[in-house]
């Protein structure tokens, strides 16, 4: 099967094969660098940028490694990385992976375009707000992941709405793709959300907003996976597929956003009063609890409350029989297996705390509409 080459916003892909950005340290400039040059596309992971160059782009280490968030991630190492991937593949599209669960995400998107990244990749989480942080740098083109056709849709409805644009392409994780997935860990082994029985759905969600080309990621190892991929998405539609280089697969505790401000026209999210209406809702789950992907989901709700002047305050309430639990356990037990450091732990600790204390601090009253169990973290949000 010959394989066209693959447009993403303005950059075309000659060969349509998107290498997997995997930190820290694995996708970085040599690895990203060749793929461009030899005409993939090459993605750079964001993730612990501090460590590049025997860490010598961390203004401060201790006991030998870059202290705390400021210093994980560097904004210097990020620049540095593409400036030598730019090295191996000159002016080839690049690309850059950088996670939405992640503290200060919009300064790291600005900073990959600062750096010179064509292409911004996102997942763990729905980037919602993806197009906000890059609205100076309108030839970069954006790319969320998804894990089925109901987060794409979600996607592309607040994107027209909020942004007036649409994603230039989307990834479609299935539960091989060894990271951040939307899927808990029963899902990964059930067959309707197996890789290959949804790139048909997503495709197809993709080609009613206008054919968004889709990638299929996930257990891609060679051109027999690549076949069997573009044999499951309709013969009219534009896919590819992404390819890791081995990393450990395993089934994983999914991360699975799901706070919103409800759909609507003519600002139907806010009341007559002024008052906006929060739903809790984490997809998948009998009871909402608190995961990465949540977090990020309610940080920008709380952003929208407190930066709009036409809103007044919030209540938040739940889509389910309960309000809330504490923390997801079936992640925190995953965190073994996805090799989470004890720094990284703690660095989702505080964020946490620090998104409560902005919740506090917003300057607009936030009550909570408590219909059931309110527990640990859960009781934390009232």
């Amino acid at each position: 099967m010959s394989l066209p080459p693959l447009t993403i916003g303005k950059y075309t892909i000659p060969k349509p094969i998107v290498q997997g950005g995997m930190g820290v340290g694995i996708s970085w400039d040599r690895l990203a660098g060749t793929v461009s040059a030899e005409g993939g596309l090459g993605v750079i992971s964001a993730v612990g940028t501090g460590y590049y160059g025997d860490k010598a782009y961390a203004d401060k280490l201790v006991a030998g490694r870059p202290l705390d968030a400021e210093n994980f991630y560097s904004k210097k190492g990020l620049a540095a990385i593409v400036e030598n991937a730019r090295k191996i593949c000159g002016d080839a599209p690049l690309a850059a992976n950088i996670l939405y669960a992640i503290n200060d995400y919009g300064r790291v998107v600005r900073d990959a375009c600062e750096a010179g990244i064509d292409i911004i990749i996102t997942g763990a989480g729905l980037p919602t707000n993806m197009p906000e942080f890059t609205a100076d740098f309108p030839d970069v083109a954006l790319v969320p992941i998804v894990s089925s056709p109901k987060a794409l849709s979600i996607i592309c409805k607040r994107w027209e709405k909020r942004y007036n644009r649409l994603p230039d392409a989307v990834v479609l994780e299935g539960p091989k793709s060894g990271g951040h997935q939307g899927f808990t860990y029963e899902q990964c082994f059930m067959d309707e959300y197996q890789l290959e029985n949804l790139v048909a759905p997503v495709v197809e969600e993709a080609a009613a907003w206008g054919n968004i080309p889709v990638i299929a990621a996930g257990g891609i190892w060679d051109k027999n996976d690549i076949d069997a991929m573009m044999a499951s998405a309709q013969p009219s539609s534009t896919s590819t597929a992404q390819q890791r280089t081995v990393e450990p697969i395993g089934p994983k505790p999914g991360i699975v956003p799901g706070f919103e401000l409800p759909e609507g026209e003519d600002r139907s999210d806010v009341d007559a009063d002024g008052i906006a209406h929060l739903r809790i809702d984490v997809a998948g789950r009998p009871m909402n609890v608190l995961t990465p992907g949540f977090q990020a989901d309610l940080s920008e709700c709380i952003d929208k409350v407190a930066g709009d002047p036409a809103i007044k305050g919030a209540v938040i309430s739940s889509a389910k029989s309960s309000f809330m639990a504490g923390a997801d356990i079936k992640d925190m037990v995953g965190a073994f297996d996805r090799g989470v450091t004890p720094l990284e732990a703690s660095q989702f600790s505080y964020s946490l705390q620090k998104l409560f204390r902005r919740m506090e601090t917003c300057g607009k009253p936030l009550a909570a509409a408590i219909n059931g169990v309110a527990l640990g973290g859960g009781l934390e949000v009232t």
